[in-house]
């Protein structure tokens, strides 16, 4: 759960929700082939034989910011700067617009490329 304190109480929001979110946001950005499984996420998934909600999508907090991990796929042939800039830029628009939460750091780790 990641939750946040103000004078009217706690606001935890679900896991679930995050990853969905984050993923969401990531997998919109031109040049994104998809998500890719962390390594923890692939014996999860080989265990439980179906994909989880949160794939290619790590969040922690550091410092009172959230820190978002992203394992990715590209499409083969586009510039990955450009969309790893791409990518940070949404991330952290649509996390904070979304939960007023602050972001910290986005990480994106390409992980594979892929023809279309």
């Amino acid at each position: 759960m990641i939750s946040m304190e103000n004078q009217y109480g706690t606001i935890e929001i679900s896991p679930e929700y995050f990853a969905n979110l984050v993923g969401r946001a990531a997998s919109e950005c031109f040049g994104v082939a998809g998500m890719v499984n962390t390594p923890v996420q692939g014996v999860r998934a080989a265990i439980s034989r179906h994909e989880g909600q949160d794939k290619g999508v790590q969040v922690h907090t550091s410092g009172g910011g959230l820190v978002i991990d992203l394992h990715i796929a590209v499409v083969y042939g586009m510039n990955i700067a450009a969309i790893v800039k791409s990518i940070v830029n949404k991330v952290r628009y649509t996390v904070e617009q979304a939960t007023g939460l602050d972001v910290a750091k986005v990480n994106v780790f390409v992980d594979a490329m892929k023809t279309e």
